[in-house]
């Protein structure tokens, strides 16, 4: 057995500090730093927030140094990675989303390159081009070509959503959805018109559990700072999650250039599972929100959740042509939660399909046997 191991940006010691110093107002001397770097560092002027993001980079930056220096962080093992994988999970403050980080994430920086118990898992004939199947404590129980980069679609929705709810920001203030949220890449459908008016809380059920491209636009235009400075506070997400071979470029994962592996996605999804409100939004059969003032009613774009058989606790599909059918999910199985992600799959049936295969699997319960084709009946013709 294969195992890699992936470094986090900093030990715990140092993320604590660096929650810490989020809450505590900045020195004169830093203040002007902080202006200076608004520029090219536009999230480090969007209050708080900003303060905490630049926090955790500088304490990732401190750690690579150390590193190049031969130095092991506090907090690490002998070999210098860090013990657990970090995530800015929801807090009093946004400066305890990354002072609470590695105490609050579980899974651990060790996972398996190839399945570890050479059981039924090992050669799913999924149709997905890259799956991978992870319980929490980081080991792979099935996998297919898991560390290949490629597009994620709208499975970057749950990378914006963390990263709003990062920023703490009132849910029922109500945001105006504008022309700049018109998708003009994919001209994908919306069920929200420009000039539409719904809270931000009902943007980010829209978003998470209809995958509406124009409220997750919206989310991102209303951050604190602006557009600029949520795209800056995602590249700072992801480098606290450790994600190394992730690049989001949009918030709702249209542009094909939103990359990430099946490995690297269940670790987002873990992260993820760690916000209740992610959590209650994805994995509901159907949710009523306001637009308006009128009710209007979501159904969760991934059918399985609410299935008989099924017990999702986080849910999230997408689909582009670059990226194919995509979903992520994280399944009760007996006394365990599992992370499943399948990744290019060439339609909903075979995304369905290969869901389906792996519950059967994980639960021990046989193929479904090919249904015989029954033999052909004779039937006398009247002739006229």
């Amino acid at each position: 057995m294969v195992t890699e191991v992936i470094p986090t940006p900093g030990s715990a010691t140092a993320l604590a500090n660096a929650g810490q110093q989020a809450v505590t107002p900045l020195p004169a001397s830093r203040r002007s730093a902080v202006g200076q770097d608004a520029t090219d560092k536009p999230w480090i002027a969007s209050g708080t927030v900003g303060e905490t993001l630049a926090a955790a980079e500088s304490a990732a930056d401190a750690v690579a140094v150390s590193r190049a220096d031969g130095d092991t962080p506090a907090g690490t093992g002998t070999d210098g990675a860090a013990a657990r994988t970090v995530a800015l999970s929801t807090g009093p403050n946004p400066g305890a989303a990354v002072a609470e980080a590695a105490a609050d994430m579980r899974s651990a920086t060790r996972f398996t390159t190839t399945p570890s118990d050479g059981g039924p898992m090992d050669a799913l004939p999924v149709h997905a081009r890259h799956m991978i199947v992870m319980d929490d404590n980081g080991q792979v129980l099935a996998s297919k070509e898991p560390d290949a980069v490629v597009p994620i679609a709208s499975l970057t929705k749950l990378m914006t959503a963390m990263v709003v709810l990062d920023a703490r920001q009132n849910p029922q203030e109500a945001l105006t959805i504008d022309d700049e949220d018109v998708d003009r890449l994919k001209h994908s459908a919306s069920r929200v018109r420009v000039g539409a008016r719904l809270t931000r809380a009902d943007a980010l059920e829209m978003a998470l559990i209809a995958s509406e491209n124009r409220a997750a636009s919206a989310l991102a235009r209303n951050f604190p700072g602006g557009l600029p400075a949520f795209e800056s506070a995602m590249q700072a997400k992801i480098r606290a999650l450790g994600l190394t071979h992730t690049a989001l470029s949009d918030p709702t994962g249209l542009s094909p250039a939103n990359l990430s592996t099946a490995k690297e996605v269940a670790r987002i999804a873990m992260a993820a599972s760690r916000y209740p409100e992610i959590v209650r939004i994805t994995s509901v059969k159907s949710s009523t929100v306001e637009v308006n003032g009128r009710d209007q009613e979501l159904r969760n774009t991934n059918h399985l959740v609410g299935a008989k058989g099924w017990d999702i606790r986080l849910s999230k599909t997408g689909f582009t042509n670059e990226a194919g059918r995509c979903l992520v999910m994280r399944l009760k199985q007996g006394a365990r939660t599992l992370t499943v992600v399948l990744l290019d799959t060439d339609g909903s049936a075979q995304r369905l399909q290969d869901a389906a295969l792996i519950r059967r699997t994980l639960a021990g319960e046989p193929a479904p046997a090919e249904r015989a084709v029954p033999a052909r009946k004779h039937h006398k013709v009247k002739l006229s």
